[in-house]
């Protein structure tokens, strides 16, 4: 898909024009700075690396930070607090913020088959199929992509989700619980997935239905900074579309940039980016279809207290104020 094409779908899905620096500019007078959300892989790393932010937005003097988190929730947080002004989760950590309530808006989506997140095991271990978790410990960071994963791959088996016992722990808990021994079955995303298959304990991978793996991810914006400066998100997701054409086009040398700037060995990157999606596009109605089944199955399970409809916080483009 050429980058015209792409930038043009996400303007007409904001039903405004894209605009040029100088409509920015009247926007945006009175911003200062420009906060960033990111986690070690993806499309704002590069946009990061690359300085994408900082040449767009020279001509306003905006200082552009970027703040790393390991996992969604809590980069979600800091979003809804106004700490951030914009960053992206994968598809669970969304749906925990809007039912509390969360000042966020859907700015565009990374539409993934998934296979990127995994349910693994070590290689010896005598699980074999998800009906094996059956009364297993299986770690996973509580309201992540990689909880949908668990929930989605056992509803699909019939296993019910009270018949395993989740251990709810950040990646890096996770990690080590894993490589000693502590939990039976670890489900988690690149690059952890990748680094955990790399290391001496190893990992197998689960079979999981196709339908069950998939696995969007989001680009999310403070709603209040959203409403006052709609341009600026709009030109946010102009550079993150061309971050993402480059990195289709260029993945070994996106690989070696994710390597340089996380320290995760280049051959673990080298598989993340291998099994990745990076195109970003709006949010089609197939992926806000899919978006409130994940929705629809945290609150069947009570682990969001009341039902909610993802529609809702998707941005139009336009100012809500």
């Amino acid at each position: 898909m050429h980058r015209r094409t792409v930038l043009a779908n996400l303007g007409a899905a904001a039903a405004c024009s894209l605009l040029p620096a100088a409509g920015v500019a009247q926007t945006a007078t009175a911003l200062t700075s420009l906060r960033i959300g990111y986690q070690k892989n993806g499309v704002l790393l590069v946009a990061k690396q690359q300085r994408l932010f900082e040449t767009r937005f020279a001509a306003l003097g905006l200082e552009v930070s970027f703040h790393e988190f390991a996992f969604g929730p809590p980069l979600l947080e800091a979003l809804s607090a106004g700490s951030l002004d914009y960053g992206t989760t994968g598809d669970a950590p969304p749906i925990f913020a809007q039912a509390a309530r969360a000042k966020l808006y859907y700015a565009a989506s990374l539409p993934a088959r998934g296979e990127g997140q995994a349910i693994i095991v070590p290689p010896e271990s005598p699980i074999k199929t998800l009906a094996d978790l059956r009364g297993r410990k299986v770690g996973v960071a509580k309201a992540s992509s990689a909880h949908n994963l668990l929930i989605a791959a056992l509803e699909a088996e019939g296993i019910g989700y009270d018949e395993i016992t989740p251990l709810y722990l950040a990646p890096a808990d996770a990690a080590s619980a894993y490589a000693r021994g502590a939990i039976d079955a670890w489900s988690i995303w690149d690059p952890y997935y990748a680094i955990a298959e790399l290391s001496k304990t190893g990992a197998r991978r689960l079979p999981i239905r196709p339908a069950a793996q998939v696995q969007n991810s989001f680009f999310l914006s403070n709603r209040g900074f959203t409403d006052q400066h709609p341009e600026i998100v709009t030109a946010i997701n102009e550079e993150l579309a061309q971050a993402s054409l480059w990195i289709e086009q260029n993945r070994d040398a996106a690989a070696r940039l994710f390597a340089e700037a996380t320290g995760v060995s280049l051959e673990a990157q080298s598989r993340t980016v291998a099994r990745a999606e990076f195109k970003i596009a709006p949010l089609s109605e197939a992926v806000i279809a899919q978006q409130q089944a994940v929705a629809d199955r945290f609150f069947k399970l009570g682990l969001i207290p009341k039902p909610i409809t993802v529609r809702d916080i998707v941005w139009t483009g336009q100012s809500a104020a």
